[in-house]
């Protein structure tokens, strides 16, 4: 079935339905009946204390446990109204439409020009290298990068940038496939405060065209750059809705004692 065929506009670009998930064959329960929602054009922020279940949430959108054995899930996870686990889904066309920025730059060890190309062209995207050439520049701008290595593409490894010039160079790479969706793991986990604050400006101009799922340890930058925060509590979703809202008024008492600070 073409790509054109699975996906199609929604109002809600993922909605995920009493889902739970096992490690080790069912001996660890990470996932316990979660229910949220995304929508185009929003931030919504991951946060909780470590190992509450947030970045294998994450996972679970392009189907990143498919690899690992032993992992069971239950539940419904569609994209733009499909069951991402259907049959006829084919993976690698799935991921496709999800750009993954990791918590620690990741360049691969080779040009510039070959980090932001490769997904493209794998996936056929491009007809010409002229297209390409016009999508790399295109890409590298949205990451506010292109001005600082326009004149050693082909020359430069990614893996000579500093740290934050490889994190939005990740970042240009997970938008070169043209994502709807941009899935985002503690992105400014090792970076510097000044390359954080270029990651933070980015994120609120790409979600004018993106969606964006954020985990971050940092209660700032989820008040700073999130439309709505998922508080995750031992592998249960506790509280999700508005950020001022849920900081200001937590509901639940999960939220409110990893908000003022008494766990972590």
């Amino acid at each position: 079935m073409a790509e054109a065929e699975i996906f199609v506009l929604s109002d809600t670009e993922i909605e995920v339905s009493a889902l739970d998930l096992w490690y080790d064959d069912g001996a660890v329960h990470a996932l316990r009946d979660i229910t949220l929602d995304l929508h185009p054009g929003e931030v919504l922020a991951f946060i909780g204390p470590s190992g509450c279940g947030k970045s294998t949430m994450l996972k679970v959108f392009n189907r990143m446990h498919d690899a690992n054995r032993g992992v069971r899930l239950t539940g419904k996870v569609t994209f733009q109204g499909i069951d991402i686990h259907d049959p006829s889904i084919d993976p690698p066309l799935l991921r496709r439409r999800f750009g993954w920025v990791a918590q620690k730059p990741n360049p691969f060890p080779s040009s510039i020009w070959q980090n932001v190309s490769y997904g493209p062209r794998i996936h056929g995207l491009m007809r010409d290298e002229a297209e390409m050439a016009a999508h790399v520049e295109a890409s590298l701008r949205r990451a506010h990068l292109w001005d600082e290595v326009k004149d050693r593409l082909h020359t430069l490894a990614g893996t000579e940038l500093s740290g934050g010039q490889q994190q939005r160079l990740c970042i240009a790479r997970a938008l070169s496939t043209m994502p709807d969706v941009l899935l985002m793991d503690e992105p400014t986990g090792s970076i510097d405060p000044v390359a954080t604050a270029k990651v933070e400006e980015l994120v609120l101009e790409l979600k004018h065209d993106k969606a964006i799922v954020l985990v971050t340890h940092s209660m700032m930058q989820a008040r700073r750059v999130a439309d709505r925060v998922a508080v995750f509590h031992l592998g249960r979703l506790v509280e999700i809705g508005p950020t001022e809202d849920v900081f200001e008024r937590p509901r639940s008492a999960e939220a409110q004692a990893f908000l003022g600070g008494l766990v972590g």
